[in-house]
């Protein structure tokens, strides 16, 4: 059952990225909640996250390319189960042959991950983290964090896995706003500067890394702050602008974008005053 539409409460690295690409795609996602088709290439991304987590479950002599290849099947399983409608993205596959390339291709992204990073040196300190802070006079901030490393020392590191190839230098921004949000919520929960968020791109075999600083964390505070502001206003308004980029092709919401000569479902908010209040809290742990 859909759930009724509400004002939004809460920023993710995700939905922050959707109003800075089109806030008329955030209405339809975080008030409309309209509906999306599951995509191969996101679904591939969740089960290749699923599969290097739990190869950290095995002792740290276990940790195979090959015991990670064997992970594959039963995650795909389990993802299956637990989000019944990925079923139609095979559902025109009679033979199977497509799956079975889709799961080849998962596992050469798994194997390629050990040419990057060798587990079997890792202990993560945090796998699939949920983390969540509230900014004061500003929104919650939430989001899972892929693994966090904790050095002797008391060092952090962020990583995130991404089955994506890595972006051109000019495109790089967007990737590394989203660990740099990672960082901030972790440096408000704990009061500690992560020393170093690390991009693993499996889809390119390629890491980068950035070692942040203080004013850069307050930076993206700033910036996030004027995001909610612009969010606040148009959820009071009901005005969400469409902003036409290259990526509207592969948006699932054209038939109600007026870009493409579609009309948007009626405002399900009403048009009111922001409420004011509320302290700055937080927490770090399960959902």
């Amino acid at each position: 059952m859909p759930r009724p539409a509400a004002a939004p409460t809460s920023l993710s690295p995700s939905r922050a990225g959707d109003f800075m690409q089109c806030p008329l795609l955030y209405r339809f996602r975080v008030i409309d909640r309209l509906p999306e088709k599951p995509s191969e290439a996101a679904t591939r991304g969740t089960l290749v996250h699923a599969v290097l987590e739990r190869l950290f479950d095995a002792p740290a002599g276990e940790r195979t390319a090959p015991r990670a290849r064997a992970l594959v099947p039963g995650q795909w399983d389990r993802l299956r189960e637990s989000r019944p409608e990925l079923a139609e993205l095979f559902a025109d596959d009679p033979d199977g042959q497509r799956l079975a390339r889709w799961l080849g291709e998962a596992e050469r992204l798994v194997e390629r991950w050990f040419t990057l990073e060798d587990p079997t040196r890792l202990e993560p300190a945090e796998r699939e983290l949920f983390v969540e802070a509230e900014l004061e006079s500003g929104p919650r901030l939430r989001g899972i964090i892929d693994r966090v490393d904790v050095a002797p020392t008391g060092e952090v590191r962020i990583v995130d896995y991404k089955t994506g190839k890595a972006p051109r230098p000019e495109y790089a921004e967007g990737a590394l706003f989203q660990m740099k949000f990672y960082a901030l919520v972790v440096w408000r929960l704990k009061g500690v500067v992560p020393r170093r968020l690390q991009l693993v791109y499996l889809g390119s075999g390629e890491v980068r890394t950035y070692d942040p600083v203080l004013a850069d964390l307050e930076r993206v505070e700033r910036r996030l702050r004027a995001l909610w502001d612009a969010i606040c206003e148009a959820t009071e308004s009901g005005e969400w602008r469409p902003r036409p980029t290259k990526l509207c092709g592969w948006c699932d919401h054209q038939a109600h974008c007026p870009e493409f000569g579609g009309t948007p479902p009626p405002y399900p908010l009403p048009v009111r005053a922001r409420e004011s209040g509320g302290v700055p809290q937080g927490r770090m742990g399960a959902d």
